[in-house]
């Protein structure tokens, strides 16, 4: 257990980032909240929770934009011990051969490359200090066979899904933990740019009878960043309501 922790949060301005803020913030003494565009979130939640809570901008399409926010964190000496990425662009519908190779770059580059040089930054303090955890946003995609037309995010989540396996045993004996999760349909806001119709299919697909909400599944990304889990790494926690 460790005094004084804490937390960087990509995609913080998210309805789920936003809402496990609200619900974790007495854990830590810093929360390190990271957007692009959406600052108006982050300064609602700074001003609701006080001073913990630090907003860090990147654009995580721009490799130098995450090395300005990097050195932004380390020049304050705000070197996190707890990493949990949530940021992924807006679930879209489109055939593969739809899909541009422009696109699947720079999908990688968003989902993929950011989180990697943003470990890469911090993860030796975290072994160092024999402390660590890390937590990764993945996808019931990566479960069984994934939804139809969605390749480009599938494809990112299961680069994630090997990072975070590869990190895992890396980092065994560092006192770094690094686990994901696996959720179904989440009714919020990144589900925008899909169909209504194929956000109702989800709901009647599910073994629950609906999709996923917000509070369905912050409660895990608690568990996956507590003490209680010091003895777990490489773990993929599925959300699916038991139909994967």
């Amino acid at each position: 257990m460790k005094d004084n922790k804490i937390i960087l949060i990509t995609g913080a301005s998210s309805d789920v980032g936003s809402a496990l803020i609200r619900k974790i913030a007495c854990n830590y003494t810093h929360i390190l909240a990271h957007y692009n565009s959406s600052r108006i979130v982050v300064d609602q939640l700074a001003e609701e929770l006080g001073e913990k809570v630090i907003p860090v901008q990147a654009d995580f399409s721009s490799t130098d934009s995450i090395a300005a926010m990097i050195e932004d964190i380390t020049s304050r000496d705000l070197l996190p011990d707890h990493i949990l990425h949530l940021s992924a662009r807006k679930m879209q519908v489109l055939q593969f051969r739809k899909e541009s190779v422009e696109s699947f770059e720079s999908d990688y580059q968003t989902s993929v490359l950011s989180i990697v040089q943003i470990l890469k930054a911090f993860m030796p303090n975290m072994a160092k200090q024999k402390y660590g955890k890390v937590v990764f946003m993945l996808t019931a995609n990566v479960v069984g066979n994934p939804a139809k037309f969605q390749s480009a995010y599938t494809t990112n989540k299961y680069a994630l899904l090997g990072l975070m396996k590869s990190l895992a045993v890396e980092y065994a004996d560092k006192g770094v933990t690094v686990n994901g999760l696996s959720p179904d349909m989440i009714e919020t806001r990144f589900l925008s740019e899909l169909p209504t119709q194929i956000v109702e299919q989800g709901a009647l697909g599910s073994a629950l009878g609906r999709n996923l909400t917000v509070e369905d599944v912050v409660p895990t990304i608690e568990y996956l960043l507590s003490d209680a889990t010091d003895s777990m790494s490489g773990a993929n926690i599925v959300l699916t309501g038991g139909a994967k």
